[in-house]
């Protein structure tokens, strides 16, 4: 009796697999490397697209509630586009005097703040001398001079004449950008699907935009809110607590707010802003400390209670990985990186959480 050459030698003998082939770590390092590069190297033509989809993303929850009452999308991307254009010129309106005050007073605030400063780290000035004049005992001969270096610097008279209309350019592609995402954003998507070949990529893939730009938006557009009112609060105490005139309030209860947006790290330079601001605006050190004390109160009851409460669990991020990514996008691109590290960072987590066998990955930046 013959038995079939199909049949397997070893009866129940599970198939072999091959291997997935694994990347060694230099490379994955070095394709790391050149991300980054490119992303810094190809910031000008990054940034305004990553803006004008920030912007899209705050105005896309609104222009749905406008479609709901029958307004067509176009309509509703340009009233929400022309207003929040309308909200910032008023507002800019507003501060422009104040903040160019601030700059121009900037130098003697800060000459008044020194000799403040100076008293109250007098008892450090006083032991570090006492240190230098026991080293200079003990080496038997005085301490050679400290050699100083003279740095020159050629100003260029063609650099802010190039920078204006590059700056303007800038600002009117993002602003093109915003408009074009709010109202072609879904059809692009839609296109861009349909050139996936699987039925069950493009299952995923929708599924994957769809929650990035609901819970993103949603993100987005709440800690805007959050962050409006926390600047509007912080205004409002600085002008009916310690009567500072109103204009100077909302210059710094708009600080507030847009520093409110990088975790972290803005409240940090909040803080220092504040102290020195009050020491140069008042003279009682007590009082020189209530807007940095009414700045840290806020920023606490907003971290630990408010938005806990808003957003819930579902955007919680580690500390140690949001950290992480303010310190590798404001490296890479500055304020803007700063801006836009925590929308970025919830949109790979919300793309790790939904592609299969990387939840690990998702619970890591948890």
């Amino acid at each position: 009796m013959t038995t079939s050459a199909t049949e397997p030698a070893t009866p129940g003998a599970a198939p072999e697999t091959a291997a997935r082939p694994r990347a060694p770590l230099a490379l994955v390092v070095l394709a790391v490397l050149a991300v980054g590069y490119t992303l810094w190297a190809t910031q000008d033509l990054i940034l305004p697209v990553l803006l004008a989809m920030f912007f899209a993303l705050i105005g896309n929850p609104i222009i749905r509630l406008l479609q709901r009452i029958r307004v067509p999308r176009f309509l509703g991307a340009l009233a929400v586009l022309c207003s929040g254009i309308a909200l910032i010129v008023m507002l800019g309106q507003q501060l422009v005097q104040p903040a160019g005050e601030w700059i121009r007073e900037a130098p003697r605030e800060l000459r008044s703040l020194a000799p403040k400063l100076q008293k109250l780290t007098k008892p450090v000035q006083d032991a570090n001398k006492a240190a230098e004049n026991i080293a200079r005992v003990a080496g038997g001969e005085s301490a050679a001079k400290p050699v100083q270096v003279v740095k020159t610097e050629v100003n260029d008279p063609y650099r802010s004449l190039t920078a204006t209309p590059m700056l303007a350019a800038s600002v009117l592609a993002v602003v093109l950008l915003t408009f074009f995402f709010m109202v072609y954003g879904q059809d692009l998507q839609r296109n861009a699907i349909a050139l996936l070949p699987d039925r069950q990529k493009k299952r995923v893939t929708v599924e994957i935009l769809h929650a990035i730009e609901t819970e993103v938006s949603r993100y987005v557009l709440t800690i805007s809110v959050i962050n409006a009112v926390v600047g509007l609060v912080f205004a409002g105490c600085l002008f009916f607590i310690l009567g500072l005139p109103l204009d100077e309030a909302l210059l710094w209860g708009t600080m507030a707010a847009i520093l409110n947006f990088a975790p972290y790290v803005g409240p940090l330079i909040g803080i220092v802003a504040m102290l020195l601001m009050g020491f140069a605006s008042f003279d009682e050190p007590l009082r020189a400390l209530v807007p940095a004390a009414i700045y840290l109160g806020l920023h606490t009851l907003e971290g630990q209670i408010v938005t806990p409460i808003v957003l819930g669990r579902r955007m919680a991020l580690s500390p140690l990985v949001l950290i992480l990514a303010l310190m590798v996008f404001g490296w890479l691109w500055g304020l803007a990186g700063l801006l836009l590290a925590v929308p970025l960072l919830v949109c790979v987590k919300i793309v790790l959480t939904k592609v299969e066998g990387m939840d690990g990955w998702a619970k890591l930046l948890e």
